[in-house]
């Protein structure tokens, strides 16, 4: 686990007025709290830290990172039935730790067991990457890992992580041992805490970077990563950094992000955004008008989330993310609180990011800045295997190339390619099942875990989606297409996969059918994130009443595709086309 030793930048332009306070001294705090009226929400700053809930008296019944000494003392040793199920259910997840679903359960059983008859004696162990690149060493250490302890299994997530399954727990301790040997860490990958990264995948390497965030993120990973300061939040934390004109790290829906900017008179910065989430709620993040330095990002990051531990909601869990209490405030009263309670300075105002250039995928041959080439191949929905990370070292080795990036569209950046071995490259990634030239549904389909190994999911999805994908590409070969049409499938309502931002979003559920009961899909269009053509996000439309059966998913996409084709005006996207159409041309 990293150190929590930290150093601060000198304090600037501290803080001599207030918006409405203009006869506060200068650098006190000021009061932000409401009366409260009614029911406590269970923010400690103005209700308290008495827990609401049994989640805030477990996790305040000392430190969940604890765990950890329990694990390999302890539950390795006794095995799976030694483990105390409050550490099992709460704490085991600050380690990145969730039991898998047992085998053999159909997603119509899913809400109707509780958790200990939905669980396997198995886990999914996640690695984070928080923007980390992969070394020769460092995949051959996972590769070999995964064919040993995970049944060769391993995952690409859609935040860059990595994720293996069929853990058991006498072999964790030897898994972590492997990692931290290798500098790699599974703390916080899950839980109430601040969650892996997203750093834009060609940072330092993009010709056309406004800023490259390495550095901060990293130094954000060393200071904070693994405090008990922050490891009791009122829920996950998502942190985005980029500095590429794609804007790449979907800086909407993350709860911090840092977007590269030119501000006019201090130079190259970062434009900060929060709060952003979906789920079965979703909210797009909101900007806040100020101008990062990069000296200020780590100050700026430990207000926020400190912001979020003592103002968060705790009383009920589906309140308990940072978008509820920004819904609440606003961003001029979210800044306001952070200038003057938590850093002691203001920040400059700043300008908003360009619109968006490039496709932030990265697939493909790409020069990089140093005269090199990257090279982004998919692995259909982000599946690997523990024999396939093993051969992406080989060929990066054979290369001569020590670096490979994970994307947060489930995608792999082989690095540092020398121009007279391009073509070698692209040959040694698809002869691994890595694609860089993938159909455009192939190219843009995302999927989460799925009914294999999700206790949450409804529906299978990972093969449903590279099987409907491949037919789509082959269906759709005729037409002309000229974008990737994003189709993103979740196996239950919780949008792992993002699906209200999607052109095509599908959630789980389980429908009927001429009175048969199958697996099937409620469906929302014309989403997006800010990308090239459409710079600004937004929130996809329910199609009122439309539920699509699994196994009808291939032949309604087609159809939809092929009248959008028909009907689009002059240039209209598809999302654009979906906002307009009515309801019969959706079906």
């Amino acid at each position: 686990m990293s150190t929590t030793t930290r150093t601060r930048p000198a304090r600037e332009r501290p803080i001599t007025a207030r918006r409405s306070v203009p006869d506060a001294a200068p650098g006190a705090r000021r009061d932000v709290r409401p009366p409260r009226r009614g029911r406590s929400n269970g923010q400690w700053l103005v209700d308290g830290r008495e827990p609401l809930n049994d989640n805030e008296a477990l996790k305040q019944d000392g430190n969940p990172l604890g765990a950890r000494e329990r694990i390999i003392a302890d539950y390795a040793a006794g095995g799976f039935g030694s483990i105390d199920p409050t550490d099992l259910h709460g704490r085991f997840r600050w380690w990145g730790l969730y039991t898998q679903r047992k085998q053999g359960i159909d997603g119509g059983r899913t809400a109707q067991l509780d958790v200990t008859e939905l669980e396997d004696h198995y886990f999914m162990q996640r690695i984070r990457m928080d923007g980390q690149t992969l070394s020769v060493g460092q995949m051959r250490v996972i590769g070999t890992a995964s064919n040993e302890f995970a049944r060769g299994t391993l995952d690409i997530t859609d935040r860059q992580n990595l994720q293996l399954h069929w853990l058991e727990i006498e072999n964790i301790p030897e898994l972590w041992r492997r990692l931290d040997d290798v500098g790699l860490t599974t703390v916080e990958a899950c839980g109430d805490t601040p969650r892996g990264f997203l750093v834009s995948p060609v940072a330092g390497i993009e010709p056309e970077e406004v800023i490259d965030p390495s550095e901060a993120a990293r130094a954000i990973h060393d200071a904070y990563l693994g405090d008990p300061e922050i490891a009791n939040l009122p829920r996950k934390f998502k942190t985005a950094f980029t500095g590429s004109p794609t804007l790449d790290v979907l800086h909407e829906i993350n709860d911090i992000s840092y977007v590269g900017v030119d501000h006019p008179e201090l130079g190259p910065g970062y434009d900060l955004w929060i709060a952003g989430a979906l789920s079965t709620a979703p909210f797009l993040g909101r900007r806040l008008g100020a101008f990062v330095r990069p000296d200020q990002v780590g100050d700026v990051w430990w207000g926020v989330v400190r912001i979020f531990r003592d103002y968060g909601y705790r009383r009920l869990r589906n309140k308990a993310r940072l978008k509820f209490l920004m819904a609440e405030w606003g961003p001029e009263r979210f800044r306001e609180v952070l200038e003057e309670e938590y850093l002691g300075f203001r920040l400059a105002d700043g300008p908003a990011p360009r619109p968006p250039r490039g496709e932030a995928d990265h697939l493909g041959v790409h020069l990089q800045r140093d005269g090199a080439y990257w090279i982004g191949g998919k692995p259909p929905v982000g599946r690997l295997s523990g024999d396939i990370m093993l051969g992406l070292a080989d060929l990066a080795e054979s290369m001569g190339s020590d670096r490979v990036r994970t994307t947060p569209l489930q995608n792999i950046l082989l690095l540092d390619v020398p121009g007279d071995r391009i073509e070698d490259a692209v040959a040694g990634l698809r002869a691994l099942g890595i694609e860089p030239d993938p159909g455009p549904l192939t190219r843009s389909m995302l999927a989460c875990t799925g009914l294999e190994f999700c206790k949450f999911a409804i529906v299978e999805t990972k093969a449903l989606a590279a099987r409907v994908a491949a037919e789509l590409d082959e269906r759709l070969a005729d037409t002309d297409l000229e974008r990737p049409l994003t189709v993103n499938i979740n196996g239950c309502p919780n949008s792992c996969a993002r699906i209200q931002t999607a052109d095509v979003g599908l959630k789980g559920q389980i429908i009927t059918v001429d009175g048969e009961r199958v697996p099937g899909f409620q469906v929302h269009l014309g989403g997006s994130l800010a990308r090239e053509g459409r710079p600004e996000a937004e929130i996809g439309r329910t199609v009122r009443g439309l539920k699509v059966p699994a196994a009808g998913l291939t032949d309604y996409i087609e159809r939809l595709v092929r009248r959008y084709l028909t009907q689009r005006d002059d240039e209209e996207s598809f999302a654009q086309w979906v906002h307009r159409a009515d309801q019969e041309a959706l079906q």
